[in-house]
């Protein structure tokens, strides 16, 4: 499988920088984007991040859309306008930024989660808490039995 997959948490350093998974990093290369572009998620407390198969998945789905509606406005507002393109440094570290710690949370531990063709950017504790109901809410798909998806943050349905 290509593309970001499993769960990772570093340390942030004094600094405020924090390594990028080595996975991630490969997958980051392979993808030939220039840095890490990042925008605070619309569903959780995370912060969604990645390269071009990112950026794709974002234009593809404002294609979708008039390029002079509201809709377009407001995904485009919140996916392209409210996003940050990061440094990788020649150690793969990021530094996060003000506006990515507000968002998440972070302080001393990020934890990396893989999602296919992007990955999110937590709060160790935060993600521990959101992958206990995502995993009861994925039996509960794969039983057949969806609950249901109110898109509201922290997987409150």
């Amino acid at each position: 499988m290509t593309g970001f997959v499993s769960h990772y948490t570093n340390r942030v350093d004094a600094k405020g920088r924090v390594s990028i998974p080595a996975p991630f990093r490969a997958a980051l290369a392979k993808d030939g984007f220039e840095g890490l572009y990042c925008f605070p998620s619309p569903f959780q407390e995370a912060v969604d991040a990645g390269g071009h198969g990112l950026t794709h998945e974002i234009q593809k789905k404002l294609e979708g859309f008039s390029t002079l509606s509201m809709e377009y406005d407001v995904l485009s507002t919140a996916l392209y306008g409210a996003s940050e393109t990061l440094k990788i440094d020649r150690d793969g570290r990021i530094v996060l930024t003000d506006s990515i710690r507000a968002h998440t949370g972070i302080d001393q531990e990020v934890t990396f989660v893989g999602q296919g063709f992007k990955f999110q950017i937590w709060e160790p504790g935060k993600f521990r808490a959101h992958r206990e109901e995502a995993m009861k809410r994925a039996m509960a798909v794969l039983a057949g039995s969806q609950p249901g998806f109110s898109g509201q943050a922290g997987g409150a349905a």
